[in-house]
């Protein structure tokens, strides 16, 4: 087992990492009919692709199935006012209560909040609430949404590497999050308080499309790295996408908890239930 692990470390890490995730993000919008419906057949068979609840069934190139909706109603968002749902479909990795400064993005390697987010005044505003994060799968759904009513009003892209974002890296790679590409979303509930969420870029995910800004912000992107906005969300309401799939990191105000039966692992769906207000 640690020798697949550290084979898969090598295969997924030790490669030109930003190089190969700017020719992906080039090759997945090659629109030639023979190379798309290679790719997706191979995404299909070796990343267990489902698209039994897309809206459509053809697709334009292997970004258009990536980056591809869902039929109406496939994804419906709690509307308890009390609850902050997820934004995404994901995986559960390091949650808990926010401590200080520090956060885990895996059992026994902490992470500074102030280095994620670039500020000691937005990581001190989350001082003593709570934090989920969501690994995608390449194969899931790769759109994300306002998990409540709230208020964008500030995004700063933070450029960085390209590191895979699976648990293998993440027990081998100090302060992954950290180092990786990042958008981070800082937006605020109807309360005031603060609702922050992190999308983190990895190998392969070429860039993170933001619909309230127009944007797609990647590793390349030259353009102004900390955006003022006043742009008011709907919950459930489309946010933007990841192109091929990563994390996002979900920080929530103090007196908001993890939603019980939450564990790591566990696979949860955009809009479901994620935190409850207290």
């Amino acid at each position: 087992m640690l020798q697949q692990e550290a084979l898969n470390f090598v295969l997924t890490n030790r490669l030109p990492r930003v190089a190969l995730t700017r020719f992906m993000g080039r090759f997945s919008k090659v629109r030639q009919p023979l190379v798309r419906d290679v790719s997706i057949a191979l995404f299909k068979f070796f990343g267990g692709l489902d698209l039994s609840e897309a809206k459509k069934q053809t697709f334009d190139s292997l970004h258009d199935c990536f980056v591809r909706e869902l039929k109406d109603g496939a994804r419906p968002f709690d509307a308890e006012p009390q609850v902050i749902c997820s934004p995404s479909d994901g995986i559960v990795g390091g949650h808990g209560r926010i401590e200080g400064d520090e956060l885990l993005q895996i059992k026994g390697m902490p992470y500074s909040l102030t280095q994620l987010l670039g500020s000691a005044e937005l990581a001190a505003q989350h001082e003593g609430g709570t934090y989920v994060t969501l690994r995608l799968r390449a194969s899931m759904y790769h759109r994300f949404h306002a998990p409540t009513d709230c208020t964008v009003r500030r995004v700063t892209h933070i450029q960085g590497d390209m590191w895979n974002v699976n648990p293998i890296a993440l027990k081998r790679v100090p302060s992954l999050y950290c180092r990786n590409d990042r958008a981070v979303i800082e937006a605020v509930l109807p309360s005031g308080q603060a609702l922050t969420l992190v999308p983190v870029g990895a190998i392969l995910v070429a860039s993170v499309r933001l619909h309230f800004l127009g944007l797609n912000l990647h590793h390349d992107y030259r353009g102004e790295q900390v955006i003022a906005c006043d742009a008011p969300l709907k919950r459930g309401q489309e946010m933007g996408w990841f192109e091929h799939g990563s994390t996002i990191v979900v920080l929530a105000p103090k007196g908001v908890e993890i939603v019980e039966g939450l564990t790591t692992g566990a696979e949860v769906r955009a809009g479901q239930a994620l935190l409850r207000r207290v």
